[in-house]
C-alpha cells in the first residue's frame, strides 16, 4: 500500500455507491447494526451466524489493513434476529491514508442501510484508577488530529450525506452506554467496567511522558490512535454511535520509569479479554 499524500482527493459519493451496491449484490444480508474491530479484536466476528467474509482486498475502493492484530475482512452475518456486518481490522491515519480513505467503511455502512455504529479499540490508560483488563464506555473524546486540521469532514460536503457543521456535543449515545452498564451488570462485569474520555493521537508512536500530561490534564482518560475520525463520519450522517476500549496497558508518565509500551503488550492483553468482550458484544447487541 503507497501513501497517500494530504492533498489526496476526496472519496465521491459514486466510489462509496459503488462499493455498497457491489457488497449488496453478493450477500443478503441487509445490516443495521456495524462493529469495527480494534486492535486484536477480530474475535469479535465470531459473534455472528451464518457469515459471509470478504477479503477487503477484493471489495471496490476499500483500503487494505496492514497494522498488527487487524485481518483484514468484512464479515456480514446474523445475531438472534439482528442483522450486522463487521470490520476484523480497521485502517489507521498513520498507515499512511488520508482521513477520507481511514472512514471510508462508514459512509458504506450507511449506505447499506446501518443504523447504529459499534466500534472497539485497544487504549492506553491515563486514569489512576484505571487497570489493564477493564473496559472503558466513551462518553466523549478528544480529536488531537482534528486539532491540527486532519478532520474527516474537511473538504466538499456532500449533503447525501449530512450537514456541513454536525453536532458532536451527542457523539457518543448516553441511551446506548446506560444499555451497555446493564448488559455489564448481567454478565458479572461491572466491576471491570469504567467509563471515560478517549483522546486520541495520530501515531504510529506511542506518546512520550509529555504528550500522555498534556492529554491527562485535558481530560483524556485513555489514549489511542483510532476511533475519533469513524465516530465524527458516523454522527455526520445519522448513526448512532457506541464505543468501548479495552485497556491494554497503562501509559508511562514517570520519567524514572523503567516500563516500555509496546505492541505486544497491546496484544497478549486483548487476548485476555478476547471471549469477555464477545460476550458482552453479542448481548449487547441482542438488547439494541
Amino acid at each position: 500500500m503507497e501513501a497517500e499524500s494530504s492533498s489526496s482527493s476526496q472519496c465521491s459519493y459514486d466510489m462509496y455507491k459503488e462499493t455498497a451496491d457491489w457488497l449488496l449484490e453478493r450477500t443478503k444480508i441487509r445490516p443495521k447494526v456495524a462493529i469495527i474491530c480494534g486492535s486484536g479484536l477480530g474475535g469479535l466476528a465470531e459473534v455472528l451466524d451464518d457469515k459471509t467474509d470478504f477479503p477487503y482486498s477484493d471489495i471496490p475502493h476499500f483500503p487494505t489493513s496492514t497494522a498488527p492484530g487487524h485481518a483484514g475482512q468484512l464479515v456480514f452475518g446474523r445475531l438472534e434476529d439482528h442483522e450486522c456486518v463487521c470490520m476484523k481490522g480497521r485502517f489507521h491515519f498513520y498507515e499512511g491514508y488520508s482521513m477520507h480513505k481511514v472512514t471510508y467503511p462508514v459512509r458504506v455502512f450507511f449506505l447499506l442501510g446501518v443504523k447504529t455504529l459499534i466500534v472497539t479499540n485497544a487504549a492506553g490508560a491515563l486514569n489512576g484508577s484505571y487497570k489493564v483488563g477493564d473496559f472503558m464506555l466513551i462518553k466523549d473524546h478528544i480529536n488531537m488530529p482534528g486539532f491540527a486540521g486532519q478532520n474527516p469532514l474537511r473538504g466538499h460536503n456532500d449533503e447525501r450525506f449530512g450537514v456541513r457543521f454536525p453536532c458532536m456535543s451527542d457523539a457518543y449515545d448516553p441511551d446506548l452506554r446506560a444499555l451497555a452498564k446493564q448488559t455489564a451488570k448481567e454478565q458479572g462485569l461491572d466491576s471491570l467496567l469504567q467509563q471515560g474520555v478517549y483522546g486520541m493521537q495520530s501515531g504510529p508512536a506511542f506518546e512520550t511522558i509529555a504528550e500522555c500530561e498534556v492529554l491527562h490534564r485535558l481530560g483524556a482518560d485513555a489514549i489511542g490512535m483510532s476511533t475519533a475520525p469513524e465516530v465524527v463520519v458516523a454522527r455526520h450522517c445519522g448513526l448512532r454511535v457506541f464505543a468501548m476500549s479495552l485497556i491494554t496497558n497503562i501509559l508511562v508518565r514517570d520519567y524514572d520509569s523503567n516500563e516500555k509500551a509496546n505492541e505486544e503488550e497491546v496484544l497478549e492483553s486483548t487476548a485476555l479479554r478476547t471471549k469477555d468482550l464477545q460476550t458482552f458484544i453479542r448481548n449487547f447487541i441482542t438488547k439494541i
